[in-house]
């Protein structure tokens, strides 16, 4: 039986963006239209599968509960959405994606006109202290850029697109349907050229006519100060190249910080907790605590309670918008009564004892008289 997971290369807990994106690179390696292998056909057709499956949540916890043979006997169809065909690649993204591949983007009615590249999206993980202060990032993407063999005609040594037989160099063609209810003549698109009006006979090796080929870049990213998880960056025209002449799309960085061992951070805040003794507590101290800038003496008034805070201005995290404005850090305090003391230490807390509740004999007397 199929791995749906298997084939599109994603993991059983993949988010349905990490679906979505395995699903679109898959597409454009085996349709049939770019890879003329003898398998490819039904490489693709599986691929469709595997994607409606696991992105419809029903579907898909049928499937990893019981498999294919599951989904079958649930009364699902397993067929997939190429099981009677399917149009261009351009097409197959319009369908699924809606032609943005999750940003936006129309679909075009005339396809020899311009149409802007597809937009991508890549998730970053960064340390709590890169987000804290900015870091540059090199990063990688795959992205389709114009072929540089053809500059994006898709034929070979310059060759023109020539018109298609078929439809006469006009995209369209005549179609008859034979029913129950007589014959019914509709305009239809090309299926020989896809409505382009023109076919490439002598097309580019490099991109298989394509115009355009999956190339992988790298690029220097600023990540600002001050961003957390969620934070969206755009890269213009860092996406796919359009075609036809049309402007590349963009790029979207979505950022996921790491969380801290030291450090909780709320907004533009952090906190950290302090153990300080009863003794701390009640007559105050300045202690050395670890900063984001470093460490730092702080004073800890007298007569601090339980859950009290101390802040420190403007050693927070930086405002994303206004990096000179910095948040707070705040050290909540907590009283750590020792579970173990000294003969020294308990000579001590016996005379304390005795002052604050004016009482001379020791507790381990008084205990026994209660309980005894």
């Amino acid at each position: 039986m199929s791995d749906y997971y298997e084939i599109l290369g994603v993991s059983k807990n993949a988010t349905k963006d990490e679906i979505k994106n395995a699903f679109r690179k898959m597409a454009r390696k085996w349709h049939p239209d770019i890879n003329k292998a003898p398998d490819a056909e039904a490489k693709f057709k599986e691929l469709g599968k595997a994607y409606e499956t696991l992105m419809d949540d029903e579907k898909r916890a049928t499937y990893d509960r019981f498999g294919e043979d599951g989904l079958k006997n649930a009364g699902f169809n397993t067929q997939g959405p190429f099981a009677a065909g399917f149009g261009d690649l351009e097409e197959v993204f319009n369908s699924f994606f809606g032609g943005g591949f999750g940003f936006g983007g129309s679909r075009r009615q005339d396809p020899n006109a311009p149409q802007r590249g597809d937009d991508l999206r890549l998730d970053l993980e960064l340390d709590f202290e890169e987000a804290v202060f900015g870091v540059n990032k090199e990063i990688k993407i795959d992205h389709l850029e114009v072929c540089p063999t053809c500059n994006g005609t898709g034929a070979k040594n310059g060759a023109k697109p020539e018109p298609c037989k078929n439809c006469g160099g006009s995209g369209r063609i005549q179609q008859t349907t034979r029913t129950v209810l007589g014959h019914f003549t509709q305009i239809v698109t090309c299926p020989v050229c896809h409505g382009k009006g023109t076919v490439i006979n002598n097309p580019c090796p490099d991109c298989r006519g394509q115009g355009r080929k999956d190339i992988e870049k790298k690029l220097e990213v600023k990540i600002p100060a001050g961003v957390d998880t969620g934070s969206k960056m755009r890269l213009s025209h860092e996406g796919d190249a359009g075609i036809n002449g049309g402007v590349a799309g963009d790029l979207y960085i979505v950022i996921h910080v790491k969380p801290s061992k030291y450090y909780n951070r709320d907004g533009i805040n952090v906190f950290t907790k302090l153990d300080i003794s009863p003794a701390q507590a009640a007559l105050g101290d300045i202690v050395t605590i670890r900063t984001l800038d470093g460490e730092k003496q702080v004073s800890i008034p007298a007569g601090i309670q339980h859950g009290e805070v101390v802040k420190i201005k403007g050693a927070g995290v930086p405002n994303i918008a206004k990096p000179s404005m910095r948040g707070d850090h705040v050290v909540v305090i907590s009283i750590k009564i020792p579970s173990k003391i000294s003969n020294e230490e308990k000579l001590l807390y016996q005379k304390l004892y005795e002052i604050q509740t004016g009482r001379r004999d020791s507790v381990k007397e008084r205990l026994k008289g209660v309980f005894k």
